[in-house]
């Protein structure tokens, strides 16, 4: 099934026959696996257009890394950091721009400065006016999961539907069309054991019950590294496993650090899943 998921500047991209891949791009002196790599403005925007060279349909950009025992910055920090990076990216050519904040103001700064989407790592609950800034605009918003700062349940799917259904609540009300929002499950954030992301994952296309695209931010977790004994940039060809076990679930996004192996892997079971259905029109 195809759906159009409508972003802001009049763009959308239409999500289900292929997997989209998203490169992440860390404008950040700490984040877990590349932090400092390109904090440098001319450094983040070379990066990124490797990473559109390599098949990535999205760049991500934050300034504020959230791995476990970041140390919080102030909004002018993450804007002077941003701002610049998606300025330039917006001028220098097609590629779809992603805002990786959980604040309003730099959201809304943002898509001003050129970005597409908003991905809020906090579900839209920590700054619910960021649901505002993506209805007035028309942004694409991805909510994602967090079991962070509260009492989570102990069946990891109903965590999920708990959690979602309120930041579903928050984006409504504040006028958010449904055909804006992806839901992203949050992989690694309060998912404190490896068997939490593993199930997590087992049961991913369970999540479909929301009626949601769904995005996958596996890469190079730390259940990843628990799996194959990797240390962080060691484990892109273990994020390429998780996206196709993801992608055969349903997935229809992936966030990556690692975005050539990603693209590949994703193919494969694209055309793998183009013969099933193929197949199945025969019958």
């Amino acid at each position: 099934m195809t759906r159009r998921w409508q972003l802001a500047h009049g763009r959308h991209l239409d999500l289900g026959p292929k997997a989209v891949v998203m490169g992440i791009l860390n404008v950040t002196p700490d984040s877990f696996s590349d932090g400092g790599l390109f904090i440098a403005p001319e450094k983040a925007i070379a990066q990124a257009r490797r990473m559109v060279e390599e098949g990535a349909a999205i760049i991500d950009v934050g300034g504020e890394s959230t791995r476990p025992g970041f140390a919080p910055i102030t909004a002018e920090e993450e804007q002077g950091r941003i701002l610049p990076v998606i300025e330039a990216l917006a001028t220098a050519g097609d590629a779809l721009i992603s805002i990786d904040t959980y604040r309003e103001d730099t959201a809304r700064r943002a898509v001003a400065a050129g970005a597409h989407i908003i991905n809020d790592v906090w579900g839209v609950q920590r700054e619910p006016g960021i649901a505002a800034v993506a209805a007035e605009t028309g942004a694409g918003l991805i909510i994602m999961h967090t079991g962070r700062e509260r009492q989570k349940l102990p069946d990891v799917i109903e965590d999920q539907f708990l959690f979602l259904r309120k930041s579903l609540e928050i984006a409504r009300a504040a006028g958010v069309a449904d055909s804006q929002i992806v839901l992203d499950a949050g992989f690694g954030f309060a998912k404190e054991t490896t068997e939490e992301n593993i199930d997590l994952m087992a049961r991913f296309s369970e999540l479909h019950a929301l009626g949601f695209p769904l995005m996958a931010g596996t890469s190079r977790k730390r259940f990843i590294g628990a799996v194959t004994g990797r240390e962080p940039g060691e484990r892109a060809v273990g994020t390429a496993a998780t996206s196709v076990v993801l992608r055969l679930k349903g997935a229809d996004l992936f966030r990556v650090h690692d975005v050539a192996i990603n693209v590949d892997a994703l193919a494969v079971v694209d055309a793998m899943l183009a013969r099933e259905t193929a197949s199945s029109s025969r019958q």
